[in-house]
Formats: C-alpha cells, structure tokens, sequence
C-alpha cells in the first residue's frame, strides 16, 4: 500500500506518483511491450497500487484507441490514482525524456552526419532497423493470427498497401468496418476474445484503488464534455492558428495537419503506421530520404519513450530544411516541438473523455470485432513495412511499376549493396540466433557500420 496522505481525490500521493511516472519513463526502453511491463511491475507488483485486473481493463481500453497505447495506458493509470493532474503528470513524464533524447541527437545528426564515423553508425543501423521489424512483426503475427479469417485480413491489407498503394487510413478504416460486421454477425474467425486475461496477480480488492476505480465521473457528461472540449482545443488551437496565420503550405502548417490526422488513424501501434508514415514524409512532402527515414527509426529504437518518437525527428528535418525566415537550427527545434504537441495531446482527449465511459465499452461485441480485424491489418501493414525498409536498405536504386491496379516500386537488381545486405544478414543472426536484445542489436550493428566505414569498406 502506497505511504503517506494522499490528496484530497488522491488514491495515492501526488508526489510518491510523480516520482514513480518519473522511473516508468526512464525505464521505458523496448517498444510498447517493454513499457507495459514495467509500468505493470512499478504499479502492480511494486506498489500495489492498481489490482491484476484493473490494470488489464484499462490496457483493454487502450487497445481500442488510436495512438500510442503505452501513452496512453500510462494516462489511464494517472487519471485512476490521482485524477486530471495525474493523468497530466503520468503523460507528460511518459514522453519528456524521449523529447528531450531525441532532439539532442536530431541536433546531432544535423550537424555531425556527414562524418566518416557517424555515416557508419547510420549504416549499422539501418541494418539491424530491418531486423527488429521483422521480430515484431513475427511477435505481433503470433498472437494476432489466430484463425483463417485474421490471416486473410492481414493479406489482404498487406497486397492492398505494399502492390495497390492504397491509402493507410482506408485499409485500417475497411478493417474495422469488416470487423465490426464479421463481430455482429457472429463470424467466429473475427469474433472478439477476453482480450488480455487476468490470471492470477494482484487481487482488485487488495490494492490501493479498491475494486471500483474512484467517482471521478460524478459530474457526469457535463463534466466530461467540458474536459474533452478543453483538451481538443489545446490540440487542435495550434493547428488551426498556424495553417490561417501561414496559409496550408506553409512547412509548420502542413506539419501540424498531417500529424494530427496521423494521430487519429494511428491504431494498432508505431509499427503499423510507419509505413504510411515513411510514405508521405518521403514521397509526398519530400521531407527526408528513404535512408533518413531509417536512421530517425533507429535513433527513436535507442531512447526512453514510445517508438513514434520518430515523428519527431522527421519534424525536425521537415523545418529544417524549410525554415523560410527562421534561423535552420530554431526552426528545426520548432518543428519537432510542435510535431511531437500534435502527436501526444490526442492521447490526453480519447482518456479523459473516454475513461468515464469505459465500462461500457468493455463489453462491446462489435467494438471487440472491430479492434481484432484492426490488429490482423496490422500484421499486414508491418509486413509491407518490412519489405519497404528492407528493400531501400539492400538496394540502391528502384524502378515504379504501373500497370492496371498495381502501383509499387520494385527494387534493381544490380543495385545490390553486398554490404548492407551482410550487416542485415548479420543483426538477423543476433535477434533470431543468437536472442540479443534491442539495444545489444542497435549497439552492435552500429558499431560494424562505424568500423566498416573508418576502415574505407562501408
């Protein structure tokens, strides 16, 4: 049981709970599985704050909502123990090291990227980059596909974004439509499960919450709407003064509106959107190259913090390279401020206004279908993902293919770089072979890169 007087509201003290948001962001290494389990160890296990079971509802909850789920489980558990100011406090603290990481070394490779030695770390990099893709996308395929119906789903919406060049948004929008259907009519292959299931662990009744969360709902759907029109104002105020102030092609404009739709499309987690991601940053706006892209995933793969991080870095380079009347460096730094402002400040609207609610919504059947339809989209989505990172790693060159409904780019034979593709070689060896973690798989490979390049191969 937690120690000390909590706060009027409080189930425990604001400042232990500070604290504990501050070790879960610090620890919060390894992509959102490795951030879940330790908030689950701190909160659960440790301080016995929240039961087994709650905690499970709310990553359940999670689950349902666009965004970065760690994120937002994170705000979940704030808002149960200490209300608005704590789900606030468990937010922010969930991303600031992250921040604050990432610009540092966005700082870095703007201005040190073009030496010998950090052109060969970029090159590991990118190698162990394809590799830890494929490792989620083999976790993520293992318990996500589990019958015909979820298979076919992740096919189809992987021929539909690697070969059709459909649309992110509508795949995982069809997805969800199937879903809900599939749920309603009693398709057993789409029917939602027990999600995350309790066993054993922390008894709801023996922990610091109790078995009912707190009535923080009491003001009703008054209260609730009042919080949630608060809070998408904070989100969207900026993105609306921007695009009138600067007119919709302005660099800060078009950064504001594509990540604030990108935050509300985001299901499924950070590997699910990258590859629409790299798509527009890429292809459409022309902000970054293929391998730039990259090298922002593997930066993003070695700080505290969700993996989305990267947006932050592709904003970053984005007003970097068009500061129109700024210095480069201050409008740099603006760029990945308000990128990652529009990222984040969803998560806080979709818990405040939904965890009231949430009850409700657990026993949802078309809901359930929905969200497990979204999850099978999303096997074949990280799937399209790996091909792409795969292919501009590997080879250097790429021809379009247009014929009928096919649209992709396919990879040149001759443009083989025999280099790059022993150093995926190598980082596939370390993850599946030998079972090296993350970061022993970013350290090592970026290390090869180094030592290949200063010694004039690489």
């Amino acid at each position: 049981m937690a120690t000390g007087a909590p706060g009027r509201g409080d189930v425990v003290p604001f400042g232990e709970a500070l604290r504990v948001w501050a070790r879960v962001a610090a620890l919060s290494f390894g992509g959102p599985a490795g951030q879940i389990a330790v908030m689950h160890r701190i909160v659960v296990d440790e301080k016995r704050w929240v039961g087994e079971a709650r905690f499970l509802h709310a990553l359940n909850f999670c689950m349902l909502l666009p965004g970065p789920e760690a994120h937002q489980l994170a705000i979940y558990l704030g808002w149960l123990l200490n209300g608005i100011r704590g789900a606030l406090a468990a937010g922010v603290f969930f991303v600031l090291p992250g921040f604050v990481a990432m610009l540092a070394l966005s700082v870095a490779y703007v201005t040190l990227g073009e030496t010998p030695l950090v052109e060969g770390l970029f090159v590991g990099l990118r190698a162990a980059v394809v590799a830890i893709v494929l490792q989620a996308l083999l976790r993520i395929g293992g318990r996500t596909l589990t019958s015909q119906a979820t298979i076919a789903v992740a096919a189809l919406a992987f021929v539909a974004l690697a070969f059709l060049d459909a649309p992110f948004p509508l795949v995982i929008l069809a997805a969800g439509i199937v879903g809900w259907a599939a749920a309603r009519a009693g398709v057993k292959g789409l029917a939602p499960g027990h999600g995350h299931a309790a066993r054993g662990g922390l008894a709801d009744r023996d922990s610091a919450l109790g078995e009912e969360p707190p009535g923080r709902d009491r003001d009703g759907l008054r209260g609730v709407l009042r919080v949630a029109g608060l809070t998408a104002a904070l989100w969207l105020a900026p993105v609306a003064i921007l695009v009138l102030a600067l007119g919709p092609d302005n660099v800060f404009a078009r950064i504001a509106g594509f990540f604030s739709l990108l935050a509300v499309v985001t299901f499924g987690g950070a590997y699910a959107v990258l590859a629409y991601l790299a798509q527009a940053a890429v292809e459409t706006y022309g902000w970054l190259s293929p391998a730039e892209m990259l090298d922002g995933l593997g930066l993003a793969e070695t700080t505290p913090g969700p993996l989305i991080m990267v947006v932050q870095f592709i904003g970053f380079l984005a007003a970097w390279r068009n500061p129109g009347a700024l210095d480069p460096m201050l409008a740099a730094v603006l760029g990945a401020t308000l990128t990652t402002w529009v990222t984040f400040a969803p998560s806080f609207l979709w818990i405040l206004a939904g965890a009231p609610f949430v009850e409700r919504l657990r026993g949802a059947r078309g809901l359930g279908g929905a969200l497990r339809a979204i999850t099978a989209a999303v096997v074949g989505v990280i799937l399209s993902l790996a091909l792409w990172f795969a292919s501009h790693v590997i080879f250097a060159a790429h021809v379009p293919v247009r014929a009928g409904w096919l649209d992709f780019e396919r990879p040149v034979p001759a443009s083989v770089d025999p280099l790059s593709l022993a150093l995926v070689a190598a980082a596939l060896v370390a993850v599946f072979v030998l079972r090296l973690g993350l970061l022993a798989t970013l350290g090592l490979a970026a290390a090869a890169g180094a030592a290949l390049r200063l010694a004039g191969i690489a």
